[in-house]
């Protein structure tokens, strides 16, 4: 299994958004984002927490391997 990456907010958003998710809004630092069912809101902190990350990929219906792909993508 892929070790997760340390992401900030802001490039988690960017990747979420070439994978398809449609900036919905942002209130203060947290964008929210959306994609058919999956629906999520991302802290722009500077590293975003593990299991904020984790909670963040099950919202958006992915996974590690994925998140490694879209980054390396």
């Amino acid at each position: 299994m892929a070790r997760l990456p340390v992401l900030s907010g802001q490039k988690l958003v960017k990747v979420l958004i070439k994978e398809g998710f449609a900036k919905v809004r942002q209130k203060g630092s947290h964008v929210s984002l959306e994609k058919g069912p999956f629906k999520t809101v991302v802290p722009l902190h500077d590293e975003l927490a593990k299991g904020t990350l984790i909670a963040i990929l099950k919202q958006c219906g992915l996974d590690k391997e994925e998140l490694e792909r879209l980054i390396n993508r």
